[in-house]
């Protein structure tokens, strides 16, 4: 047996590993099989590429011999990269949480050789230091107590399983108008008035909530919805969070005011805030919502996408061993690239040591009163950051992401008029089509250089996926993306589904010691949620009541949290606002673009049904005699393409004119 067999893996950050002298091992049955064998516990350390700590502790830890060496006799290590394995991570975060209280990565967990975990923890440094024991002090105690009080351990590993692995019931009730109302109330008072988002510091881009409050503002006219939305965007855009020279957001503040980054990139993040920043300029043609929507879509472009079409995870926060280097400046590198500029762009962007060692991050907290001027020094400074060490980036597909991705630059595609970023939505679409979905019916989580992982993919992957297809089915009129929407829909209704429940993993995946489910929308959106959104999709595109069924019963998992802690259930909050508002659903038929021949560019019915139907409409596009059930019976008027405003199957009469599809659906707000 290979001494690290990390080199193996399709992963970017078991790859990272595959030279400790920790004899590394990827999570299989194997691994407990040698352990059962060697009667000795697991040794699980879960981490992801662009996580700062992870790679601290293994530059003290796991490339030190003598550590390494005392791991390997008395355990057997395996590493998982949470972003691979979602469900290994579910599983012993909750543990981590309910054993610590508080959780984050690296995640280290000690496991029996059954799988159940008697001793969790985050980080641990290599000497003892702030009241915290050494990692080495760790293993020795761990390996004291297996050898002396092992039928205790066995006691609190079977203690661990029997508390938390206990499946979850469906909460009574709904997500209604109350607590729609109520989740509102709640939001404002977790408001931050002074610089806006929720809650204190650190403070992490509230995309889904903002999304909801969008939605709710569209339905009811709330100014103070509106508000929270365009004070917190615009905080978040002219922080040191977002990068004020390429696009692209960083995956947190670590402090209240949006000024210093936790410096990795993550796709979701960017996802997410893409088709917020969509619809904050939807509803306010605010010029600051279309700039930073269009170059948030650039950077997807420019530096997440990979050859094979599809987008990377992420960037990392550290270069050459340092967080945030290839990002902050001092002025003294400003006045050597700048010369005259230099001042002018000091106090433009507040170069005064915001982070460490005299740097700064660049914020933008007002416009430039030389605009011509700023994209000028804008871009020698790109070219400078350029010849610095770049990030490294953590290229593995995930296809749950790029589902998220997918959706939001199809959307941002019509309605900011960019036809770029809806091909490079169709392009991902069909890499994970043609790479992770199997003859099977199986949709694989992740992919790297064309090559399919092994993880089959969770809840989260085939209705993130779903999502995308039907938006794909709006934006092209391809009829294709909504039978393979339905493929994944189907196979979610009979393999995540039991015992009036959702679960986020297949019951014909790989059993672990507890099948994990979560409906809590954290820094991306739960499988639950989304599985609401693209059921409540595919009924309003089929009129199959099975699905809306489905819908509501996924909703009714997220009630008790969205009634109780909102900010933890936005999306599933932005679904039921569009239940609420509805759901509406638009047919047009015609030409994909949905334009009257000779009309002007980029004023087509499919734009105008994008900007002004509540975010969450199904729309749906085609030729006469489409296959799908929303455009059947529906034709051209006098030769033209023509738009039907409906409400479950029920349409009104059909427009040709834009200005007349903007009229009827304001009217019907």
């Amino acid at each position: 047996m290979a001494s690290n067999e990390l080199g193996k893996s399709t992963s970017p950050y078991l790859r990272q590993h595959a030279d400790n002298p920790v004899h590394w091992r990827e999570w299989s049955e194997g691994v407990f099989a040698e352990a059962r064998e060697r009667d000795v516990p697991v040794f699980l350390s879960v981490g992801y590429s662009a996580c700062h700590w992870c790679h601290v502790m293994a530059h003290e830890s796991f490339e030190d011999e003598a550590t390494a060496a005392y791991l390997n006799e008395n355990f057997v290590c395996v590493k998982v990269d949470r972003e691979e394995r979602p469900d290994v991570d579910a599983i012993y975060m909750q543990a981590t949480v309910a054993m610590t209280g508080h959780g984050g990565w690296p995640m280290s967990v000690f496991l029996t050789p059954t799988g159940e975990p008697f001793f969790c923890g985050t980080y641990f440094p290599s000497e003892p230091r702030h009241g915290m024991a050494s990692f080495r002090q760790v293993l020795e105690s761990l390996v004291n107590a297996w050898q002396t009080k092992r039928a205790d351990i066995d006691k609190v590993g079977r203690s661990v399983v029997e508390q938390l692995g206990a499946p979850a019931a469906a909460a009574e009730g709904s997500i209604g108008a109350e607590t729609l109302e109520r989740a509102v109330a709640l939001l404002k008072v977790d408001f931050d008035p002074v610089d806006a988002g929720f809650g204190r510091a650190p403070k992490f881009p509230p995309s889904m909530v903002l999304d909801f409050l969008l939605r709710y503002h569209r339905r009811t006219g709330s100014a103070e919805a509106l508000q929270m939305v365009s004070q917190t965007c615009e905080r978040m855009a002219r922080g040191g969070m977002y990068d004020q020279l390429a696009g692209g957001f960083a995956r947190y503040s670590v402090d209240g005011q949006w000024v210093i980054p936790h410096f990795e990139k993550m796709l979701y993040d960017n996802a997410l805030l893409l088709d917020v920043y969509t619809h904050w300029w939807a509803i306010t043609e605010e010029p600051l919502a279309q700039r930073i929507a269009i170059e948030t879509a650039d950077f997807l472009l420019a530096e997440l996408r990979t050859p094979e079409g599809g987008f990377a995870s992420a960037l990392d926060a550290d270069t050459e061993g340092e967080e945030g280097r290839y990002y902050v400046w001092t002025p003294e590198e400003l006045r050597q690239l700048l010369g005259d500029d230099a001042d002018w762009v000091i106090d433009l962007c507040d170069v005064t040591g915001t982070f460490e060692h005299g740097t700064s991050v660049l914020q933008l907290r007002q416009d430039p009163d030389d605009p011509a001027r700023w994209q000028r020094i804008r871009s020698v400074l790109r070219d400078a950051r350029r010849a610095r060490t770049y990030p490294g980036r953590d290229d593995k597909v995930v296809a749950a992401w790029n589902g998220l991705a997918i959706t939001a630059l199809a959307r941002a595609g019509v309605v900011l008029e960019k036809p770029e970023y809806v091909e490079a939505a169709v392009r991902a679409a069909e890499l994970v089509r043609e790479v992770h979905l199997d003859q099977d019916g199986i949709l694989h989580r992740t992919s790297r250089d064309g090559q399919v992982g092994g993880a089959h993919g969770v809840l989260e992957d085939y209705a993130a996926f779903a999502q995308a297809c039907l938006t794909l089915l709006g934006v092209t009129g391809n009829s294709s993306w909504l039978e393979l929407a339905q493929t994944l829909l189907d196979r979610v209704l009979d393999q995540f589904v039991a015992d009036g429940t959702f679960y986020d993993t297949a019951g014909d995946a790989e059993a672990l010691v507890w099948r994990p489910q979560d409906a809590t929308d954290n820094a991306s959106p739960s499988g639950v949620s989304l599985a609401a959104e693209a059921f409540t999709t595919l009924a309003s595109v089929t009129g199959s009541a099975r699905y809306e069924d489905a819908a509501q019963q996924a909703l009714q998992l997220s009630a008790a949290i969205a009634g109780r802690a909102p900010r933890f259930a936005g999306r599933a909050l932005a679904v039921a606002e569009a239940i609420a508002a509805g759901p509406l659903e638009i047919a047009i038929i015609g030409s994909p673009s949905g334009r009257p021949e000779g009309e002007e560019a980029g004023a087509g019915l499919l734009r105008v049904a994008m900007v002004e139907a509540p975010w969450g409409t199904a729309i749906a596009t085609g030729l006469p005699g489409s296959n799908v059930p929303l455009l059947a019976g529906r034709g051209l008027v006098d030769g033209s393409p023509a738009a039907y405003v409906c409400q479950k199957f029920t349409c009104r009469l059909p427009v040709v004119l834009p200005e007349d599809l903007r009229r009827e659906l304001r009217a019907a707000r």
